[in-house]
């Protein structure tokens, strides 16, 4: 009887691993202007990570035409759960270039009727901050006043609610710009309208403190007062915060005082942080470790913010070794540290010219796998590259494309330079190449400088290429602009 081979057992199918952010990203921008099929074959199994993947890409300055091509995609797929804090993320991307920021409202407008969840009151205010910031000088009041009505009609259109909120997102926009009297004139404008709450009044409030108009700040509030207001912690915690940015230390500790003696508005966090803040600014760092830890006594937990406002009334009566008994801390209780914690430590090392501490911080932050804002990729560029350690920038820089984020393009600027005139001329050219297959454009000086180090060492050859991928990079940046509008 002849032998039968037995088929060979079938081998079970490879598990899929959940990809990441990082990985996203790259996939998403090697492939640009078009969306990759394997990105779309991905994103339906993890829908939460669309929002920390636009995030992803507005923190590294990722160019932001790829993802406005996956966002229509994915609003096109009948199933997928587009979540509601990925168009206002979106819409910021767009509108930190001027060259897409007309394309919000359009896709605000195109928004299928499947996804009326996507009109949220955060959407509305980057699109009036939009308006305001793309718009002309003397015409930005009219362009804002004009989205806001039509953002009206698309939110009653789709059957959402167009109310109080929208009206605070509008006098936030105005007064985040300074122009608190504009902002005045809205709110009697609408109030009729669209009936005002205590967050409206807070709202005008922070307008005036941000302004600096202390005087004018205390004349609305009791005014405010008068006709009905009635204060809450926000309302205390803006006029502190107004308080201690004038110095007035004193002052804003009255209102804690009377804060104390009432039953319905108790000190919250947000009021601490303030006062340990504006300790800081006075540099009475034993009075913010008072305050720190009187937080207790009214049942506050200090969380992060806090921690980082005592950080820093340490680093400016410059008591590192304080504050950095804060950081280990924070460490230690598993709070995390975020980028204000860093680059508030990496300051105060750079102001006492301290580089062994900020070697110790940065160390620190790489070691975490923490991935730095522009603010803090820039401190330590600046520190690397003008103490004659480009070595320490490239790593750096290494170590940002390597987490899928393209460093901003002065920082590019910075370690070309550095690395220039330290003679590392092909690892300058290597980093000039990698901003532009990431779908970035050098800025003039970064080529200027390349390209006479290059001329130097006579690799014509080199600068005939970067000549011709600048003008590719540059007529590409059109083109992409044409095929989407």
């Amino acid at each position: 009887m002849p032998l039968r081979l037995l088929p060979p057992p079938r081998r079970a199918a490879a598990p899929l691993l959940t990809p990441t952010v990082p990985h996203l990203a790259r996939l998403l921008l090697s492939h640009a202007p078009s969306t990759p099929p394997l990105l779309l074959a991905l994103l339906p199994s993890c829908p939460s990570l669309l929002t920390p993947l636009l995030s992803h890409l507005l923190l590294s300055h990722s160019p932001p035409l790829p993802a406005l091509s996956l966002y229509r995609r994915l609003l096109a797929l009948p199933h997928f759960p587009v979540p509601e804090t990925s168009l206002p993320v979106l819409l910021r991307l767009l509108a930190r270039s001027r060259r897409y920021a007309h394309l919000s409202f359009p896709l605000l407008e195109s928004l299928p009727p499947t996804h009326p969840h996507l009109l949220s009151t955060p959407a509305l205010a980057v699109l009036l901050s939009t308006a305001l910031s793309a718009s002309a000088p003397g015409a930005s009041f009219d362009a804002a006043v004009t989205c806001f009505d039509s953002a009206a009609r698309v939110w009653v259109r789709a059957g959402r609610t167009f109310g109080a909120d929208e009206l605070n997102a509008l006098l936030r926009a105005f007064c985040a710009r300074g122009r608190v009297a504009e902002a005045r004139a809205l709110f009697h404008r609408y109030c009729d309208k669209y009936p005002p709450d205590t967050r409206t009044f807070n709202t005008l409030l922070l307008g005036f403190k941000e302004a600096g108009h202390s005087q004018a700040l205390d004349l609305f509030y009791h005014d405010a007062v008068l006709r009905g207001f009635v204060p809450d912690a926000v309302s205390y915690c803006v006029r502190m915060d107004a308080y201690c940015k004038k110095g007035r230390f004193a002052d804003a500790l009255e209102l804690l005082d009377e804060m104390r003696t009432r039953e319905n508005c108790k000190p919250t966090l947000h009021v601490f942080t303030t006062l340990i803040y504006g300790a800081g600014i006075v540099r009475d760092a034993a009075r913010a470790r008072l305050l720190f830890d009187e937080m207790e006594k009214w049942g506050v937990t200090p969380d992060r913010g806090a921690h980082n406002a005592l950080m820093g009334a340490y680093v400016r009566a410059r008591d590192l070794k304080s504050a950095l008994a804060v950081m280990d801390k924070m460490e230690r209780k598993g709070i995390g540290l975020d980028d204000v914690s860093y680059n508030t430590m990496l300051c105060g090392f750079q102001r006492v010219g301290d580089l062994e501490g900020i070697w110790k911080v940065y160390s620190k932050m790489v070691g975490s796998g923490f991935m730095p804002r522009t603010r803090t990729t820039m401190l330590l560029m600046k520190v690397f590259c003008e103490n004659a350690r480009p070595d320490l920038g490239l790593e750096l820089w290494d170590y940002l494309m390597g987490k899928g984020c393209v460093p901003h393009r002065h920082a590019l600027d910075i370690l070309v330079t550095g690395l220039c005139c330290r003679g590392a001329v092909s690892e300058a050219y290597r980093c000039f190449r990698e901003i532009i297959d990431m779908g970035m454009v050098p800025t003039e000086r970064a080529f200027t400088i390349l390209e006479g180090f290059l001329r130097r060492t006579r690799e014509y050859g080199k600068i005939e290429e970067i000549r011709l991928i600048m003008k590719v990079a540059q007529l590409e940046g059109h083109q992409i602009k044409e095929e989407t509008v």
